[in-house]
This record gives structure tokens, C-alpha cells and sequence, in this order.
């Protein structure tokens, strides 16, 4: 025996009972909400600019992961993302709760945004870091990650902040905002 469930656009999903005797019971979970996918942006080369900016983010969006992979800029800024709302962002630059701690065990505190990591010029960065929607009726997030300084160590991050509207955007830059990244590339993936 087999169930098929047709989507209301296209598409369908098959349950097929497994070939043996006796009775196979599948029991789903009560579920209140949508099912969402997730979804990869388009990874951007960290080339160029003084900020990398992941924009229309559809509304619902409860999870993004930030992916670094080689980037460097051509200073010595701290980096760190900043969440933004609107059809046309703005970036909320203030009232973050973050820190970054590294493997010397040495914190740097962050309020302009969430911490990724502390730079020199020309040191590359990899790692992953996570954002979660905590509240949807104060647009709550939190963040927690982890991401490498060159071949010198690691860096641990984690942090909150309370947006004045709904997530649609993401940036990633450095204190100050001024230097210019100049090598590896940046993707997102959300759900």
C-alpha cells in the first residue's frame, strides 16, 4: 500500500509501507506552523567593499548560518554582522550583546554588532556562525560561533540582540566600517 500527498502548486510525496508482514504504523507529530526549507544564498567573493550585504530575507526566516571561508581586509578592525529590518535595510549598530573570546582566552566585547573575530591586516578568517530567532514578538535574536584566525588560533562568539522590526537582511563589515575586504568568499544558508 502507498500514500501519495500532491502539493498544492506541484509535486508530491510518496509513503510506501515496507514488504514485509504485519503492520507498520507511521504516527506524525502535532505540528502548529510551516515546514520551511533550507536555503542556500549565493556565496560572495569577500574581494571588494567594506561590507557584504545578504538582503530579502523572506519573512518567517527563524535560523541563518553565516559562512566565511579565507576572507581578509586590508586593515586591522574587528568584524562583526550586523542584522538588519526593512524592505530597504537599515542595520541596527547598536545594543548588541556580544562577545568573542579566544584561544588565549582573551574577550573582546562587542555592541555595534556581533563579534566574529579580531584582524590584522591581510590574516584570513574561516568558520561558522549561527543566528536564531529567540522571540518573534520582541525580534529577539541570538548568535553563537566559531571561526579561525589564519593558522593562530580560534575564536568562540556568541551574543543577543533585540531588532525594532522583522529580520530581511544581513551584513557583514568591520568596526568602523571602513576597511576593505580582499580575499575569500562568504555565503549564507537560512530556514
Amino acid at each position: 500500500m502507498s500514500i501519495v500527498l500532491l502539493g498544492s502548486t506541484s509535486g508530491s510525496c510518496t509513503l510506501q509501507e515496507q514488504a514485509v508482514a504485519g503492520t507498520t504504523t507511521l504516527t506524525l507529530p502535532t505540528f502548529n506552523g510551516t515546514v520551511g526549507l533550507l536555503v542556500s544564498g549565493t556565496s560572495v567573493a569577500s574581494t571588494s567593499g567594506t561590507s557584504i550585504d545578504f538582503t530579502g530575507l523572506p519573512a518567517g526566516v527563524r535560523r541563518i548560518t553565516v559562512m566565511l571561508a579565507g576572507v581578509s581586509t586590508n586593515g586591522t578592525n574587528n568584524i562583526f554582522i550586523q542584522l538588519g529590518t526593512g524592505a530597504t535595510p537599515t542595520y541596527t549598530s547598536s545594543g548588541y550583546l556580544s562577545n568573542i573570546t579566544s584561544g588565549t582566552g582573551t574577550t573582546t566585547a562587542f555592541t555595534a554588532g556581533f563579534g566574529v573575530t579580531t584582524t590584522t591586516a591581510a590574516t584570513e578568517h574561516a568558520g561558522i556562525l549561527t543566528f536564531c530567532l529567540l522571540n518573534s514578538a520582541t525580534n529577539a535574536w541570538v548568535q553563537n560561533g566559531n571561526t579561525r584566525f589564519s593558522n593562530i588560533g580560534a575564536f568562540q562568539s556568541a551574543g543577543n540582540v533585540a531588532l525594532s522590526g522583522i529580520l530581511t537582511a544581513i551584513r557583514i563589515t568591520t568596526a568602523g566600517g571602513t576597511d576593505t575586504f580582499d580575499a575569500g568568499s562568504i555565503n549564507i544558508l537560512y530556514e
